[in-house]
């Protein structure tokens, strides 16, 4: 009896119902086109700020969901340099924060270029620079040899929840999906993303890091879908958000009858939730472009600047005088002058609180 869809005779002719698919389909793009009108009519330093703020939400979330957390100040002065911003009064990154921020750019900014094996295995490499996952040695840089099981539960208890395909097929079957993700396929770039996403992960080609690539994969074609290197949404902080359904539709459509209508409305959904996201963080964006326009001529060091960025982005919690020290890496006596300055200026209120439990935040304003 066969178990999983990779074991099916002709395992890639995915069908699924058009009508339920077009319908979600349609929402996406409607919504997607409005949005990408909006963030257009930004000027450069605010699209440029939100491209950078969402590359470095999507490095962070996308390891977040594999249990990894990232630093976000190194991750964000990666993306930075890499996008060729200013990159004063960022802090020095890693070799690894690098590789993995390499990576998932090239899927994006080069979004033009064919996906080679040659490709996908620097990717691979840039993931692994040290050829270990955790404490365990695996093959970096090269398919998989050996065969993969996904369980959980205790030693002597476990649940299979998939079978990978066999390791003697994987270059084979890797070559196909190459094949299919370069040629000129006549379906909609967005199902062609969702598609490619559960064809690469059904694979499983490496021994590690298959989630992580299997995103790039997806954003690399969320970026032809619009034709722009330029990214307004995180798809990976959404699945973060839905991560329990993103593996259980998943793992139903890897041991489905071939019929992944479930999986491209539940990628379709995610993808919308992000835009909706997206398009209720555009009034941040506003008021942060027409303050920092007001403001243009005004002194405001970079601890400062960094700060004010933050609020406008959605600080958690209150803002306090140490927490504004320990971000900044900053002594508590500096952060005050920095917090009593820009007070002076009509930027920040204090709350109600008082003495030590002082809390700090802008100055309301309308878009």
């Amino acid at each position: 009896m066969r178990k999983y869809i990779h074991q099916r005779e002709n395992w890639t002719d995915f069908k699924w119902q058009d009508t339920v698919v077009s319908a979600s389909l349609g929402k996406v793009r409607l919504l997607q086109g409005k949005i990408i009108g909006q963030i257009h009519s930004f000027g450069l330093p605010s699209k440029e700020e939100k491209n950078l703020d969402i590359l470095t939400s999507d490095v962070l979330n996308s390891f977040r969901i594999e249990g990894e957390k990232l630093d976000r100040d190194q991750v964000r002065s990666s993306v930075a340099r890499r996008l060729g911003m200013d990159t004063a009064g960022l802090v020095q990154t890693s070799r690894y924060t690098d590789g993995i921020v390499e990576m998932m750019l090239n899927a994006t900014q080069n979004y033009r270029d064919p996906l080679t094996e040659e490709r996908l295995f620097g990717w691979h490499a840039s993931l692994f620079p040290e050829g270990y996952s955790g404490m365990s040695k695996i093959a970096v840089a090269r398919y998989r040899t050996e065969e993969v099981k996904i369980v959980s539960g205790a030693i002597g208890k476990e649940k299979v929840h998939y079978e990978a395909v066999a390791a003697k097929d994987v270059k084979k079957e890797m070559d196909r999906f190459l094949s299919w993700f370069n040629g000129d396929v006549i379906i909609d770039d967005i199902l062609k993303s969702a598609i490619a996403h559960l064809w690469f992960i059904t694979i499983h080609p490496f021994d590690d890091g298959n989630g992580r690539i299997a995103r790039a994969i997806s954003d690399m074609m969320l970026a032809r879908s619009e034709n722009s290197a330029e990214r307004f949404y995180s798809l990976s902080k959404q699945i973060l958000a839905e991560r329990s359904g993103y593996y259980e539709t998943l793992n139903r459509a890897q041991c489905g009858s071939g019929d992944i209508t479930e999986w491209l409305v539940w990628f379709l959904n995610a993808l919308r939730h992000a835009l909706r996201e997206t398009e209720d963080s555009m009034r941040n964006v506003l008021l942060k472009a027409a303050f920092w326009e007001e403001y243009k001529d005004i002194r405001i060091n970079e601890r400062q600047r960094i700060m004010i960025n933050r609020l406008f982005d959605g600080f958690l919690g209150k803002l306090t005088t140490s927490k504004w020290a320990r971000i900044t890496k900053c002594s508590t006596d500096t952060a005050l002058r920095d917090i009593t300055d820009l007070m002076e200026k009509g930027i920040l209120i204090k709350g109600e609180a008082g003495g030590r439990s002082a809390d700090y935040k802008l100055v309301q304003r309308t878009a």
